[in-house]
This record gives C-alpha cells, structure tokens and sequence, in this order.
C-alpha cells in the first residue's frame, strides 16, 4: 500500500505537485485514485498527471476510476460534494465533514401538492405523516427515532417530499438511518388503520394554519393568481380530501412515487464515504427499479398557466386588529437565468432598514410592518410583497404604496450600494449553509426538487455576476399589473401587457460541465465528552471583574461563536424597570454614535458576522458569530453596539409602531392569551416588580407612554460589567489575540449600579381551570403547569429528567404523543417539559397540546390519564433503559454545536461550576 499526500489549506493535494493552486486531490493506495482539476492544464501538468498515472498502473493499487460497490457508479463532483447512481436509479450525495460528531440522513422524494390529482390535495403530505407509523422492518419509527437521540423531520412542499435524521456520528447509527429509509421506501404501513388517527392530526394542522390571517390571505391571493396550476394550492390541502381521500389512492400514491428511480438520498457529516456507499448499496441495491408503464409511469408535469391578462383581487374578511395588503406576480422557475436577478429584486425590496418597502412604508408610518419574499420553485412561481397595517391605517394608500414601491424597480434600477447590499447578504446566506451540513443537505432538497442540487452553485454564480440593469430588466417583464394579483380593486387597462413566463432550461445541459472553485477550510475532530470540553477551556479574569472563557476548536469554515451575559441591579433598584430591560436591547441594534443601523447591517455582512443582543430585567446578553479572519473587526463592532448605542428617536418611534401593532393583532390569538394567562397565574407579582407579567392591554399602554430619555437612563444606570459579567469564546480563534480586543471593551467598562442578585423562590399558587374564548380562530391551545420545590442538584433531578423525557419528550414516542397524537389523533403537537433552576428552589412540570377547540374535553382526559398512569405505575426497565440513550445521543449532538456549548460554558460560570457538573447528571442518568 502506497500513499503519496499532503494537505493545503485543509485539503489533500499531490506531494509532487507544482501548482496547488488547483486544489488537486490524490490517494494512491488501497484501490483509490482521484485527481480534481479546474481550468486548463499546461504541458508540465499534463506530464505530471500521465506520470502519476503510470506510476499507479505499475503498483496495481488503484483503477482509473475509483472502485464502487456493485450497481453504484460515479457522478459529478463539487466542491467535496459527490454524486452516485444506482443501477435502480436512487441518486447518492454524499458530503463528508469530519469537523462535527454528528451525521445528516436526508431523503428527498420527487413529489409533492404539485403532482396531485383532482380530489388529492394534500395527500403528499398526508401520506409524509403516515411514513413515521412504522414499516416491516421498524414498526416503532418514533421509538427509534428518540432512542437513537436523533433531530428528526418530514417535510412537504410544491415539487419535493423529503424525510430527514440528524443524529450522533457512528457506523452503526448510519447503517441504521440507512436501513430505515430503504425499509419505508417500499415497506410503510399505509393502511386504513394508521391513516384514521393521523387524518385528524393533519386536520388539526390544517386548522392551526386556518388561525392566521395572513396564512388565509396568502392562500386566497395563490389560488386567485392560479387558474389552473397546483401552485395555487396550499400544500397541506384542502380539509375535505384530507378527510376522505380514500386509503387505495393513498395506496397507489405511495407505490408510484416513493421509487428509487424517483428519490435521492444524501449523507453529510462525519463519515467513511466508502462505508456509506457499500451499506447504501447493501440497503437500497435490493430494491428493484420499478417498471414504469401503465400506472406506473411518471410524467412530467406539463400544466401552464397563460400570461394573466388583467389584475385580479381578493377581498378577505375575518376577525381580527390588523390589516393586511398582498400582492403577488408570476415569475420565472428557479431554475431559469432570471431566478438570480429576481433573488436581488426580492432583497432590494425587503432589507431593514435600507429596503424600498421599509423606507417607503414602515419610515413614513403607511405600514407596521413590509416584506417580500420569493420561492425557488421547478415551474414559474411567483414573487410575494405584502404589508400589515394597525386596523385604524388607510388601506387604500397601503396597496398604491406597496404596489408603487414594488414596480419601481422596473423604472429604477437598484443602485450600486443596493445591488452589493443585496448580493453580499444572500452569498453570506448561502456561505453559511454550506459550512453546516444537516442545513446543507436540506437544501439539496429544494435545489433538486428544482431541477438539480448543482444548481445551487450556479445560482451563486449568476447572484456573483448579475447586473442592476439585467435585475431592471427582469423587473420590467414581470412586474406589471397585469401580472399582478392584489387585495383591493383597480382599473385595468383597455389591453395590458402580458408577462411571458419562461420554462426552465435545459436541465441537464446547464449542468452537464459545471465546476466550481469555491474552496472552504475543514475542522477538526472534536471529542464533545465533558472531560475534553474541560480541558480543553480556559478561565481569565479581567480587572472590571469580567469573567472570560476560551475554547479553541478547528471548525468547518474557520467559524468562531460568542456568548456573553452581564447581569446587574438590585431588586429595588430593579422595581418599575421590567419591560423598560426587555427594550433597551432592542433599541442597541438600530443605531450607536458613529452608525446608523444600516450601516451596522452594511458592516455585519462585509464581514459575514452575526450579532445579537437580548435582555430582560437584571441582565443583557448576546451572541456573535464570525470567521476567524474577521474576528477582530467583529469585535470592534461589538464594542461600537455596546458602548455607544444612539437610542435615535425616529428609530424609537418606528419599534413603536411595529411593537404596538404585533400586541394589537395577538389580542386574538389563543396561543398569546393562554401564554400570558398562565405566566400570570404560576409566577404571580406585583406590578413594579421586575418579574411582572403585563395584560396586552397594559403592554400596549406602556409602550404609549415609554420614551427614548427612560431607555437611556436605563443604559447610564445599569449597563456595564462585574464580577457576574462572563464571556465565553468557542471556535478557530487565537486567545492571545482576542484577549486584548476584549479588554478593550469590558476592561474598563463598569456598571454604575451595583449587582446584587435577588431570589426567584418556589411559589405555592392555588390550582386553576381557565378558558379563554378567542372567536373565528379553527384551533384551540391547552397549556398545563405545576410549581415544583426542586434544584438541578436535587437528587431527584437526574430522575425527572428521564421521566418527563419518556412521558412528554422525544419524537412523537413519549408517552402522551403516543396517546394523544398517534393513537387518537386528537394533537397536531403534545407534550411535556420539566426545569429546575441551579440557585433558586424552584422548577416547574409543563404541557402543552393544540388540537380542534370541540376536542378539548377529551384532550384534557387523555392528558390528565397519562400522568396518572405514570404516578400510578411508573415506567418498565426496558423503557427507561431506551430513553437513557436518546437522551444522553441527543444532549452529545448539544455539545458539538458550538452555540450550544458556549451557552453551557456561561450557564456553569454563573453557577460557578464547571463540566463536572454535565457529567454528574450524565452518571446520573446511566
């Protein structure tokens, strides 16, 4: 065996080659070889690739393609990303990242609401839920899903069904995702008993979506611009086919598209490709490639619309304190050139606080609240732009506006400074999916349902090159009003201009040579036991009594994350602040001394960083998320936020705005009323005091009357550090040059007021039973609490954990999901949470379940038999020994995102403990 290697900005190149800068990759040993080039080769080139060849004919080690399983052969490869095919049809993608201890299993299904039949609305997604009742070979999806600690989903859309698994990097839990898509490809239990109980889940979603009025309105305005398109109905379906579609043509639904010739598996994270590849083919080769005549055969789908001839109008009246303006205009497939000049027109428009809508609408006061948003999509699609407005607002002036503001772009090209705004925010977006595999591999979902998952890389390479004047001109053929379907009524014209939508390209010949020569760093190995995280951070202090931790770590894409915590005032210092904390954050991201808040946004995605700041009475902390490269320059941006915030009055008076209007329009929303109704009761207080829980009505009146001179006193007296302030790093940093730059910052910046922290005891509240009438809403919420006298040190902690896990946890297996959603279908959503605090005794037992409001009855029955099942009877050995698994895989996912483990690192600073504590309640658990 023979290896020749070396590596080059984390990647493998030949150790006899010149010219690294073609990122060439070569393996001589053990059958393999590969050799990766882009652009032309030169004559040296040539001859040091013939002589590479030569040399490995003569060792007998590899082949000129790499050797593949039986049935599998090589497809394109991008950017460490490779395609392979079986002799059935299923496509492989695999994407290996050995830089977190976590795998991704995604299977995606070339069908959805768009493949549907006269009386099948929603049967795609219908028969998704049905994929999780258990097949031949795994009768109890959920139970295995929970066991193996998995983050787990199915999901539906227009073109695509996919189901996916993120779960704890190892051969057997990856042989077993495997083993489990091939068994429910073909072997699921779509029968009429598994459909009754999760007909009426689904319904119950349906009504959940029923509850809002811009989920309606969006429904109304797609089928009004769709004549005859399944675009124009909304995925989940219309209630009555989900309710009596009858089981065989769910049946036939199932054998015809859930194929391996109609399907494409990905794995990404960490993994051996090599495995991945023999127990794909030993899992999915078995399955035949179906004969496709008869029933069987798919065909395109060859449903156009006509270019629209005229604007058309929906009118929708329900109940409710806002109001809302939509329009919606047809526009190319994703697929198509103009997809990426349309992604620009989308983001010049919606950008806070520098987008057309914002400055046209939401500054002047027209609109609350501005946005647009388009979908990549197979077929033509279309572009959405909609406003909400407080209920006393002219609706009239709200539609000119939005429509106005839309079309100037046929007019007015973007500017140059709108045009690098809007590329540099979608790149980042698209540069950070590419570092986070499980996110990566969804979104090979969506590019393929599209056409191809290469796709994504050439729609980054028409975002990269795009003009203002090819973003006009695709503005000009579609952003017409008689493209256009609104809210209200206009007059049309005599004979309007009709928009042409194209077809997508040719597919395969787009791709057919596409090469990228995007490069990304890989990480490191990391070990996510406790012990390794302990030994691997360190602990400074800072004179002003800031507390810093460091924890360096290779990362896929040289990423580094940030999470800080200052804590401050007394009780009575605190009195009357409460809801004056929870803005004061808010108002800190708009603008400091030295920027406005869009050039706060400008200077976040030049330097392709993320902050965040929050707060609430006594305490104000954040999160950062950069590359290593600009990590000084984040930080100095992290300084200018924090130092020297502006509090600028009109910007004041725009979160007012739009704070008023959200609390007007949750007036009736059942979720929010049920919410601050139960707050209200567990955690009672009086009204000065800093944990108290406002009314909608008194949130309202407080922003009334609030103004920007409470909000800086606010900031003057309280905001600084102490001895309580920590800031933890986790990442690809250098500690020796970051320590300074903080220093920087917290050195010499110290709170006025000083911290004192004040106690949150356990509070005995009498039992309630309350219900709230919240009218024209299709879904109703229940939400269930009990305080408890307990700490996180209480030697009944680690046992509550776990049991709270198998009774309301996991993935639709735990106890009262079992119950409640697969048995009787009474729950779109059920569960149970259980916390306990780490000073304080006090903690809490939660539940919560929405469902049909005439099922109330019998939610509450089923809810309040489960826990007494399990007060009465406990739970077997075997079923506790299967959750300690799920539990502990799930928390060891945790604790390789480093966002995760920077907040675990300052939860165990303001404990003063450290991960001996997170093993303890690991032993614990065992």
């Amino acid at each position: 065996m023979v290896y020749l290697r070396q590596r080059c900005r984390g990647r493998e190149v030949p150790a006899i080659s010149a010219y690294p800068a073609h990122r060439c990759r070569m393996s001589l040993g053990h059958s393999r070889f590969s050799f990766y080039t882009a652009g032309p080769l030169n004559f040296t080139e040539k001859f040091m690739r013939g002589l590479i060849l030569i040399i490995g004919m003569f060792l007998g080690t590899f082949a000129a393609a790499q050797e593949l399983p039986d049935g599998v052969t090589r497809g394109a490869s991008i950017e460490g990303i490779t395609e392979y095919q079986l002799d059935n049809g299923l496509r492989v993608i695999l994407f290996p990242d050995q830089s977190k201890e976590q795998i991704t299993v995604n299977i995606t299904y070339f069908v959805g609401s768009r493949h549907e039949g006269y009386g099948e609305t929603g049967m795609a997604h219908l028969l998704e839920h049905l994929l999780f009742k258990g097949s031949e070979n795994h009768p109890d999806i959920p139970q295995e899903l929970t066991e193996r600690g998995t983050r787990p989903n199915g999901t539906t859309w227009f073109d695509r069904t996919n189901y996916f698994e993120t779960f704890p990097a190892s051969e057997d839990n990856l042989e077993w995702a495997i083993d489990l898509e091939a068994d429910r490809m073909i072997n699921t239990f779509v029968t009429r008993e598994a459909l009754e109980p999760e007909m009426t889940v689904v319904r119950n979603e349906w009504e959940a979506g029923e509850n809002s009025p811009l989920s309606v309105l969006m429904k109304r305005v797609l089928s009004a611009a769709f004549d005859w398109h399944n675009y124009g109905n909304a995925t989940i379906g219309a209630r009555a086919d989900i309710e009596n579609v009858p089981i065989e043509r769910l049946q036939a639904f199932y054998r015809k598209y859930y194929q391996p010739d109609n399907a494409m598996l990905v794995i990404a994270g960490r993994f051996e490709p090599e495995f991945a590849l023999e127990a794909v083919a030993e899992k999915f080769g078995s399955i035949p490639r179906p004969e496709r005549t008869g029933l069987m055969k798919l065909f395109d789908t060859y449903t156009r619309e006509q270019p629209q001839d005229g604007m058309r109008e929906v009118i929708l009246r329900r109940v409710g304190d806002t109001q809302i303006v939509m329009a919606a205009y047809h526009v190319a497939p994703a697929a198509h050139p103009d997809s990426a000049a349309m992604d620009i027109v989308e983001r010049v428009l919606r950008r806070e606080p520098s987008g057309r809508l914002y400055e046209r609408m939401v500054e002047p006061g027209i609109a609350s609240n501005a946005t647009a948003f388009t979908w990549l999509l197979r077929e033509p699609s279309v572009l959405f732009a909609y406003a909400e407005l407080q209920k006393d607002d002219d609706l009239g002036v709200a539609r000119e506006a939005l429509l106005e503001t839309v079309e100037s772009l046929r007019d007015t090209p973007p500017t140059e400074e709108e045009m690098e705004r809007a590329r540099t925010e979608l790149l980042n977006q698209m540069d950070r999916a590419i570092r986070d595999t499980q996110a990566f591999a969804l979104q090979m979902s969506e590019w393929a349902a599209a056409g191809d998952w290469r796709l994504y890389f050439i729609h980054r390479d028409r975002l990269k090159e795009v003009t203002a004047e090819e973003v006009s001109a695709a503005a000009d053929r579609y952003l017409l009003r008689s493209n256009l379907t609104v809210g209200g009524f206009l007059p049309v014209e005599e004979t309007p201009p009709r928009a042409e939508i194209p077809d997508a390209p040719d597919i395969e010949a787009l791709v057919e040579n596409y090469e990228s020569d995007e490069e990304i760093s890989e990480g490191e190995v990391f070990d996510p036991s406790p012990r390794n995280i302990a030994d691997r951070t360190s602990f400074r202090r800072l004179d002003s009594g800031l507390r810093v931790a460091f924890l360096p770590k290779e990362n896929r894409g040289d990423v580094v994350v940030i999470d800080f915590a200052m804590r401050y005032g007394t009780l009575e210092a605190l009195r009357g602040q409460g809801r004056v904390a929870n803005v004061v954050p808010s108002m800190m991201m708009r603008g400091t001394e030295n920027m406005t808040r869009e050039e706060i946004r400008d200077r976040m995605d030049q330097l392709n960083t993320r902050i965040s700041i929050g707060g609430n009475a006594g305490v104000v902390g954040g999160g950062l998320e950069t590359e290593r490269q600009y990590l000084p320059e984040a930080l100095e941006l992290l300084d200018e936020i924090l130092r020297r915030p502006r509090f600028d009055p009109e910007e004041f008076e725009i979160l007012r705005k739009e704070r008023i209007t959200a609390l007007e329009a949750a007036r009736t929303e059942p979720n929010v009323q049920a919410g601050i109704a139960m707050q209200r009761h567990s955690n009672p207080h009086e009204p000065d005091h800093p944990d108290y829980t406002p009314t909608i009505e008194e949130r309202i009146e407080f922003w009334q009357g609030l103004n920007v001179a409470t909000l800086k006193d606010h900031y003057e007296q309280f905001y600084g550090v102490n001895p309580r302030s920590n800031f933890v790093v986790v990442g690809d940093f250098d500690p020796e040059v970051v320590m300074p730059l903080i220093e920087k910052t917290f050195g010499d910046w110290e709170t006025k007021t000083p911290y004192e922290r004040y106690p949150r005891p356990y509070q005995d509240v009498e039992p309630l039973r309350k219900r709230i009438e919240t009218p024209d809403k299709a879904n109703a919420i229940m939400l269930v609490n009990q305080n408890l006298a307990i700490r996180d040190d209480d030697p009944d902690y680690a046992a509550m954990v776990l049991g709270n896990y198998m009774l309301g946890g996991g993935f639709l297996n735990s106890r009262l999901a079992t119950r409640i959603r697969r048995e009787e279908g009474l729950s779109y959503g059920v569960g149970s949470s259980f916390s306990a605090h780490g000073i304080d005794t006090r903690g809490s037992f939660g539940g919560y379940a929405i469902f049909a409001p005439e099922n109330v009855s019998k939610v509450e029955a089923a809810f309040l038999e489960e826990v007494g099942n399990v007060l009465e009877s406990g739970y077997s050995a075997d079923e506790v020994e299967r959750a300690k698994r799920g539990l502990l895989d799930g928390w060891r996912v945790d604790r390789t995102r480093d966002g995760a483990l920077a907040n675990l690192l300052e939860n165990n600073m303001f404990y003063d403990r450290g991960m001996e504590y997170t093993q303890r309640l690991i032993d614990r658990i065992e």
